[in-house]
C-alpha cells in the first residue's frame, strides 16, 4: 500500500484530536450513579468512618472516651450506629476509669447520650467490682439507668464469689440499686455476713 504525501499530513493532523476522540467515547460509554435524588431522603448515613476513636468532654475534662471499627453518623435523627464497639467512662478529671465495657453493636442518641448496647455486651463497672454480660442493654444517661430487656439474661459477677444471672435488669447507678423484673438464681456473697462470722 503507498501513501501520498497528501494523505500522511491528513493523519498527522487527526493525532491531535485523538484525546479528544478518545475522551468522548470513554463518556459515553461510562455511566455514574448518584443515586437518586440528593440523598436526603434518609435511607443514607451523613458521615460513614472506620476505626474511630471519639472523646466526649465536659469542662474541660474528657468524660468517656470510645472507639468503634465502623460507624454511620445520622444528623437527620443525631444518632451514632457502630460496630464493633468499646467505651471508657472516666472520673477524676479524666485520670481514673471507672466504667468501661463493649459490644458488638451500638446505638448512640447524640443529644441525649442515650446508648443501647447490642450483640454481646460486657460491662465492668470498677468503683463496684461488678462485671455485667448480656445481649442487650440500654444506658438512659440523664436518668443513670441500665436496663436489660425483659426477656434477656443478665449475667452479674463480683470477684468475691457473687455470680447469678436474671431477666429484667434495671440498675439505678445515681441510687446504687439493682432490681430484676424476672426470675434470679445463682448465688450472692454477702461481704456483711462474713464480716461478722469471721
Amino acid at each position: 500500500m503507498s501513501y501520498k504525501q497528501g494523505n500522511i499530513l491528513r493523519i498527522l493532523n487527526v493525532f491531535p484530536l485523538l484525546p479528544i476522540l478518545f475522551l468522548t467515547l470513554l463518556f459515553i460509554a461510562c455511566t455514574f450513579d448518584y443515586g437518586d435524588g440528593d440523598g436526603l431522603d434518609g435511607s443514607r448515613p451523613d458521615i460513614v468512618m472506620d476505626n474511630i476513636e471519639y472523646v466526649r468532654i465536659r469542662g474541660g475534662d474528657p468524660l468517656a472516651r470510645f472507639w468503634a471499627e465502623y460507624a454511620e453518623r445520622w444528623e437527620d435523627l443525631q444518632t451514632m450506629h457502630l460496630r464493633d464497639f468499646s467505651f471508657e467512662q472516666m472520673e477524676d478529671r479524666g485520670e481514673t476509669v471507672n466504667v468501661e465495657g463493649s459490644a458488638g453493636e451500638a446505638k448512640v442518641y447524640l443529644e441525649s447520650g442515650d446508648m443501647i448496647l447490642s450483640n454481646g455486651v460486657i460491662v465492668s463497672i470498677e468503683s463496684e467490682d461488678i462485671i455485667i454480660s448480656t445481649s442487650e442493654l440500654e444506658w438512659q444517661d440523664e436518668q443513670r439507668l441500665l436496663i436489660g430487656t425483659p426477656e434477656a439474661e443478665v449475667e452479674v459477677q463480683r470477684s468475691d464469689g457473687t455470680h447469678f444471672t436474671g431477666r429484667g435488669l434495671s440498675a439505678d447507678i445515681r441510687n446504687r440499686t439493682w432490681t430484676f423484673a424476672g426470675e434470679v438464681w445463682g448465688s450472692y456473697v454477702d461481704e456483711d455476713e462474713d464480716e461478722e462470722n469471721s
